[in-house]
């Protein structure tokens, strides 16, 4: 059985509580993890408070090469890690072996990143009364860093979270998805064996958000990191407003993917395959309303059938699966819940529309209109299509910006002009022209506006992120 890590101590839950991890696509039991209770919580907190003194005490070349020597672990560890992420996730092995090979893209990113991070020298001369003083600026640690990943991609997120707290000096406690959290485990195994100290690391497992509400509310955590849904990202916030406790949220999207008149609609069909279809459709940035000028929709429709006629479902370990099944089978029923709502309402499936299980086929939804819940602030976590007709340009981005949503979006065009024009219109984080919205390498700043979420990360902005500005003035020192 898989146990917490609290301080330098592996660990059952306090009460003997479990949670079972199980494989989506055959029920095969995996393995179990603790059901953590809010004094598992309080006293990982209290670890992490402790340890995180001594961590910011090491220099930061010192915490890159450590956190170097873990990417070497896990790229020595990189197969069977594959496999793992593959069998607790249900996602094509395909994509897990590409999840795992993003650690040695993203951590030492991180790492060069936090070396050069440099601070700010002012000269007092630049204002009147000040010309004998100097001061200048440091980034110092917040403190204890509460990093929530979600279950769809635990390795990326992980990457994008964790190196960054503890390469600027924070202490990290590391909760995981409770649908699978065993690759993170290891993670967190192989940070240990590469000298992150316990305390440095902690990890607490629990099912329904009763442990990260518990951390957040905990005055001594100075950071709660989470990527997850929007309601938890609410309640969350909510906690850490009682202590003025940062937070970095990027919560849900329903990103909306515009295929204008002149757009290429081979590009679009392999776009839409895929920033819709990639891990099954459980995507926050995936695109996930279609809006297809009506000069070009019976085209797109029909060569996408044909694209999706050669995309079968096949199981996650088959190395030929490009898709695989959803993280539960109760998420797939929420997906066939949602299509068949939709179709109530006037919708048609065209293509696909059927469940097995986890498994739900890639589906393609036809005369959805802007009122529908789909083409709002509904958010269908899977592989379905909902393709929304319209006239002109400014009725695409009013359709694309009445929802509360605003993580990324997209706009396929051969004007530039045109592109442009959306481009500064569209009420988002991120506007990918002539590409779906799913596009995040680690360099880019990523994080959504409005309902999406609070905060960027990546390289080049988490590491401000997770720290705060200290200004060292030097008076009359001129």
């Amino acid at each position: 059985m898989a146990k917490n890590l609290i301080g330098k101590n592996w660990c059952d839950a306090s009460d003997g509580r479990t949670i079972k991890v199980s494989n989506p696509a055959t029920n095969e039991l995996i393995d179990t993890v603790p059901e953590s209770s809010k004094l598992d919580c309080d006293k990982a907190v209290e670890e992490a408070h402790i340890a995180q003194k001594e961590w910011a005490k090491k220099p930061i070349h010192e915490r890159a090469s450590i956190l170097m020597k873990f990417v070497s672990i896990v790229e020595s560890h990189k197969d069977e890690l594959a496999k793992l992420l593959s069998d607790e996730t249900g996602k094509p092995i395909s994509e897990a072996i590409g999840e795992i090979a993003n650690v040695s893209i993203g951590v030492p990113a991180f790492c060069e990143k936090a070396k050069h991070e440099y601070g700010k020298v002012f000269e007092g001369s630049m204002e009147k009364g000040q010309e004998h003083n100097l001061y200048y600026t440091v980034q110092a640690p917040l403190g204890v860093v509460v990093a929530v990943i979600p279950f769809n991609f635990p390795s990326d997120l992980f990457c994008q979270k964790v190196p960054a707290a503890l390469l600027m000096g924070n202490t990290v406690i590391l909760k995981p998805s409770a649908h699978n959290p065993l690759t993170l485990t290891k993670y967190v195994e192989y940070l240990l064996e590469a000298g992150v100290p316990g305390g440095a690391i902690n990890l607490i497992n629990g099912s329904g958000g009763e442990a990260v509400q518990a951390m957040a509310e905990n005055p001594k955590v100075a950071l709660v990191t989470l990527t997850g849904s929007t309601v938890a990202g609410a309640e969350t916030m909510a906690k850490c407003a009682k202590n003025i406790t940062h937070v970095m949220l990027e919560l849900g999207g329903n990103d909306a993917f515009i295929l204008h008149k002149d757009g290429n609609v081979d590009l679009a069909v392999e776009e839409t395959v895929w920033g819709r279809l990639y891990n099954t459709g459980q995507v926050c940035c995936a695109s996930k309303r279609f809006l297809v000028h009506k000069d070009v929709k019976d085209e797109f429709v029909s060569k996408l059938k044909t694209r999706l006629e050669g995309i079968p479902v096949r199981m996650p370990s088959n190395p030929e699966a490009k898709i695989g099944c959803l993280i539960s089978e109760d998420a797939a029923k929420k997906v066939e819940r949602q299509v068949n709502d939709t179709v109530s309402l006037g919708a048609k499936i065209v293509f696909g529309g059927r469940r097995k299980g986890a498994f739900y086929e890639p589906t393609i939804l036809v005369d959805v209109t802007k009122s529908m819940p789909v083409a709002k602030d509904e958010e269908i976590f899977g592989p379905v299509i909902s393709i929304i007709e319209y006239e002109d340009i400014d009725e695409a981005i009013k359709i694309a910006n009445q929802s509360s949503y605003g993580l990324c979006g997209c706009i396929i065009s051969e004007n530039q002009k045109t592109c442009q024009y959306v481009a500064d219109r569209l009420e988002c984080g991120g506007v990918v022209i002539n590409g779906a919205s799913f596009f995040r390498p680690f360099e880019m700043p990523f994080g959504g506006w409005k309902h999406s979420g609070i905060g960027n990360e990546g390289v080049s902005s988490t590491l401000h992120e997770m720290s705060r500005t200290k200004t060292v003035v030097l008076k009359n020192i001129l």
